[in-house]
């Protein structure tokens, strides 16, 4: 049988017992998905024994890249003690510990499953603290699965409304219109129209959720300014900011709150600080995070999770941001930067209409001739994701993967020759995008 037989053969079975073939949409390509074989450092080989570097790194969860041996022998020695228990263990103190002294706005921490869990318990919190039902996001922000943080991270021309006031647009079928009723939507780095927005509810506001470098929104970083106008308006009316740091946690060494100079009132946090294991935690004011204290009567807010806190998702994740050190965060940061400038470099050079955003080590392609600061402006029209597609093809034919965005997520075992060897073969594929997509060229 050959090799792409097995892929089709799995792919078959795999369509009989899960929905679609897959247990998340990330992984579904046609004709089947890729499957893997196994992965060591910045490579992944696939079950065709193809390698591949590793850009996307399981959705920028994977810091270390794969199989990092201090986090595996750290993870095989827990393991031999026990995975789960029904107590409590020092690795979840040592782990929170840790995190607490990296960052000033985390006070106390608690630690959950997922960065979806992280950014529900966060909400959940806020709403227990300030008394208040409602929350607004950015439009376009991916903050997980929850029905209150995903609202409007799909809208489109037909339904996001006027750009004035944003509509609360559902994301898939049967959300509850209260949900929607319930969270508020305002335009990314535009302070006026945020503020008269955020006005129209004050009353109502926990808070206000934002990710500082929304991936979905376009990877372009919130303007200094922005993110303190919301912070002052939460100060003077009551409300709490919440940070969605789950990926953007990797772009400084406390976070990319760090480059803001101010503290949030909660953070969530999630990924890369599992060391490769389902992980979430949120974190912030001692104030706010007592309202999940079981010893108080009656409890505020119950909180609970089977596998929250277990020992090896601890000890992995302990061991994964030791090894991710100041000296770490730089230089992947600069390796970072060092692709987004050659990349620009490259495009320039074709003459193609297409940009780079990012930040630490982020990028992200855009067919676009400038870079888009909001959501509305990274929206892709149809010849823009179908050049998306076709280079995302292009670069996993010719051993690169990348998010399904055109976005690149590095991890520390990369070299300057992994990050050549991406320019190289991005400036290649855009050339074929050119003769492919000829209203592309300027």
């Amino acid at each position: 049988m050959s090799s792409i037989d097995q892929s089709a053969q799995l792919f078959k079975r795999a369509q009989n017992v899960l929905p679609g073939g897959v247990s998340r949409n990330t992984i579904f390509n046609l004709p089947h998905p890729t499957y893997v074989s196994h992965g060591e450092g910045c490579y992944v080989t696939d079950i065709n024994g193809v390698k591949r570097i590793d850009f996307a790194n399981n959705m920028a969860s994977l810091i270390h890249g794969h199989a990092e041996p201090n986090i595996t022998q750290a993870i095989i020695k827990q393991v031999e003690k026990g995975t789960a228990f029904t107590l409590a263990t020092e690795l979840e103190i040592k782990f929170a510990e840790l995190l607490c002294n990296r960052v000033p706005s985390f006070e106390q921490i608690r630690f959950v499953n997922s960065g979806t869990e992280a950014v529900m318990a966060m909400i959940k919190t806020a709403r227990a603290f300030t008394q208040k039902t409602k929350i607004a996001k950015v439009e376009g922000a991916y903050h997980g699965n929850y029905d209150y943080a995903e609202v409007s991270q799909t809208a489109s021309p037909a339904s996001w409304g006027n750009a004035q006031q944003p509509n609360s647009v559902a994301v898939g079928r049967g959300t509850p219109q209260s949900a929607l009723d319930d969270v508020i939507v305002i335009p990314y780095n535009d302070i006026d129209r945020a503020l008269s927005i955020l006005e129209q509810h004050k009353t109502a506001l926990a808070g206000i959720l934002i990710d500082p470098i929304s991936h979905r929104v376009g990877l372009t970083p919130a303007s200094p300014e922005f993110i303190h106008a919301l912070y002052q308006w939460s100060r003077d009316n009551h409300s709490l900011l919440l940070f969605d740091e789950v990926i953007t946690f990797r772009t400084r060494f406390s976070g990319a709150q760090a480059y803001y100079q101010i503290k949030p009132d909660l953070t969530a946090i999630g990924k890369m600080i599992g060391g490769g294991f389902p992980v979430g935690a949120f974190a912030g004011r001692r104030d706010i995070m007592q309202v999940l204290n079981p010893s108080q009567s009656p409890i505020i807010l119950p909180h609970s999770g089977t596998f929250s806190a277990n020992p090896v998702t601890m000890v992995a994740g302990f061991t994964a941001m030791q090894l991710f050190d100041n000296a770490a965060v730089d230089r992947l940061n600069q390796l970072g930067l060092l692709a987004r400038e050659r990349l620009t470099q490259a495009i320039e050079n074709l003459g193609i209409k297409a940009c780079v955003t990012g930040a630490g080590s982020m990028l992200r392609l855009h067919f676009k001739a400038q870079a888009p600061s909001d959501y509305r402006q990274s929206y892709n029209d149809a010849i823009q994701n179908q050049a998306t597609k076709s280079l995302l093809n292009y670069l996993f034919n010719n051993g690169i993967m990348m998010i399904n965005t055109c976005t690149a997520m590095l991890s520390t075992p990369m070299t300057e020759k992994d990050i050549h060897y991406l320019v190289e073969t991005i400036t290649s594929g855009l050339a074929q995008i050119q003769h492919q997509y000829p209203e592309l060229n300027h």
